[in-house]
């Protein structure tokens, strides 16, 4: 084939690339997203579906911006479990020429944000100590603290007081989740007893957990916790107590959860990670807030 050719075949090769993100831009009916707020936004309005690898990304996007902020292109993809042509393609689909385009949204974002930049200064201080354990014990308390952070800045709290409302007007909670959920919902349960409030604990222990909320009704809420990728039993149960007229109320990491189209309220709590081991310190502080919540309003 001639130069002449070859360039004709780039051309209409790079303009099919071109009408298919003009195509996908306008079947998702929004204008390139400016801000890291503007992209959770679109990301949060439900008119995004992304097959499974880009839903991945856009999960661990939005779960460590910080991440993506500082990390090449390739630290990027293997945290997210991808390869890196998909974050290329993602950022395509938003409008952006490439992922160094698009990480510049999240680098404005974290810039000078504390709980972010104190997390990874954690990791960094504990990368310096002789001992081994030390180090992750370090790694470990910084991921807790950038955890707690998001939830000092970012906390909805008309998400949590409809929470409180629908589980202090509740006749019994059932408290459900599983994998690693399932320690916070276990304290929660043992909580809300230890305070007098009835509740379930669903802990599938022989398999039985569609038979624990068998008899769930419509003056009944699940409290549920999940968090991503979302592969436990937790939103088969939500979905049957949704099926029976039972308040929802959800806390879990994305708008990508299924729980979240099944909730009555929800909120986000993001926890972050040291050398693959999540922290729940976040999870286990609100909580243990809804608790005395409840409580307080019951004896209000």
């Amino acid at each position: 084939m001639s130069e002449a050719g070859k360039a004709s075949g780039r051309s209409i090769a790079d303009e099919a690339a071109t009408r298919k993100r003009g195509r996908s831009l306008a079947a998702l009916g929004y204008t390139k997203p400016q801000t890291y707020e503007e992209l959770r936004a679109v990301l949060s309005s439900g008119t995004v579906h992304f097959p499974k690898r880009l839903r991945q990304v856009a999960i661990f996007l939005w779960q460590h911006p910080s991440d993506v902020a500082l990390g090449t292109i390739a630290q990027v993809a293997e945290q997210a479990g991808v390869q890196p042509s998909t974050l290329v393609r993602f950022a395509q689909i938003f409008g952006y020429a490439g992922f160094s385009d698009f990480q510049g949204l999240f680098k404005d974002h974290v810039k000078g944000s504390w709980p972010e930049g104190r997390g990874r200064d954690g990791q960094e201080r504990a990368a310096t100590e002789p001992n081994a354990n030390l180090h992750f014990l370090n790694g470990m308390v910084g991921a807790s603290q950038a955890s707690l952070g998001r939830i000092d800045n970012n906390f909805d709290i008309a998400s949590f007081e409809r929470m409180v409302d629908l589980l202090a007007a509740a006749d019994l909670i059932y408290v459900i989740g599983s994998k690693r959920a399932f320690p916070v919902t276990t304290y929660l349960s043992l909580t809300l007893s230890q305070q007098g409030v009835r509740n379930v604990l669903v802990d599938n222990v022989g398999s039985t957990a569609l038979d624990q909320v068998g008899c769930i009704g419509k003056r009944d809420v699940v409290l549920a916790v999940s968090f991503s990728p979302y592969n436990s039993i937790t939103p088969d149960l939500v979905a049957v107590a949704h099926e029976r007229k039972a308040r929802i109320v959800t806390i879990t990491d994305s708008t990508f959860s299924p729980l979240v189209k099944l909730s009555d309220t929800w909120l986000e709590v993001v926890e972050s990670d040291f050398a693959g081991f999540r922290s729940l310190a976040a999870s286990l502080a609100v909580g243990m807030a809804l608790v005395h919540g409840v409580v307080a309003r019951r004896t209000a």
